[in-house]
C-alpha cells in the first residue's frame, strides 16, 4: 500500500475513534508488513480513500479491527458495503469488538452489525491496551453469523490478545 492511501486512512482513523482505540502512526503502519493484517479501501471518484477496514485473517476466523467511513459522508452505505465484501471473503466466522451499550450512539452502532447478522455477546472482554501508559478498555465481543461458546470466545480472546495486542491473557482479564 502506497503510503498516501495509508495516510489517508490513519486520517479517518483519527477523526473517527478515540486515541484509545487505535495505534500510534508507527505502530499501525508497521502492521502493514504482518502477514496477518489486512486493510481494504473504498475510494471515490478522484481515487481518495473514503473508507477503509483493517482485518486480521486468522485459521479459525476473522477479525475486523476497525471500520471506518470519512466523517463527512456517513450514512451512505459505504461502511456496510466493506463489512459485507469482508464476510462473503470467507466462510469463516467474523469477530469484532464494540464499545459497551451505554449510549445512543453505541447502541446505534451495535445495532449497525446486527443488522448485518452479528451476535452480541455477554462475555466479560477488555480491550488491552494500544499505547504506552493508556488503561484497559471495557469492550464486548460480536460474533457473525452465530454466537460463540464460552469456551469459542476464550479462544478467540486469547488469539487476539497474542497475535493483535502482543500481550498474554492473563495480564487482562477482568
Amino acid at each position: 500500500m502506497f503510503t498516501e492511501r495509508f495516510d489517508q486512512v490513519y486520517e479517518i482513523m483519527k477523526q473517527s475513534f478515540p486515541e484509545a482505540e487505535y495505534r500510534t502512526y508507527s505502530e499501525q503502519k508497521k502492521l502493514l508488513s504482518n502477514s496477518r493484517y489486512r486493510l481494504h479501501t473504498e475510494v471515490n471518484e478522484q481515487n481518495e480513500v473514503i473508507g477503509f477496514l483493517a482485518g486480521w485473517e486468522f485459521e479459525a476466523f476473522r477479525y475486523v479491527e476497525n471500520v471506518a467511513v470519512s466523517p463527512n459522508i456517513r450514512g451512505g452505505g459505504i461502511g456496510k458495503r466493506l463489512m459485507e465484501r469482508f464476510m462473503k471473503q470467507s466462510d469463516l466466522p467474523v469477530i469484532l469488538e464494540v464499545e459497551l451499550p451505554d449510549d445512543e450512539l453505541k447502541r446505534r452502532r451495535i445495532g449497525f452489525y446486527e443488522r448485518l447478522g452479528f451476535c452480541l455477546l455477554d462475555y466479560s472482554y477488555v480491550q488491552p491496551p494500544l499505547r504506552a501508559r493508556q488503561q484497559t478498555l471495557p469492550l464486548q465481543i460480536m460474533s457473525y453469523p452465530v454466537g460463540l461458546t464460552l469456551t469459542q470466545f476464550e479462544m478467540v480472546r486469547e488469539l487476539l490478545y497474542k497475535e493483535v495486542y502482543g500481550v498474554p491473557a492473563a495480564h487482562t482479564r477482568v
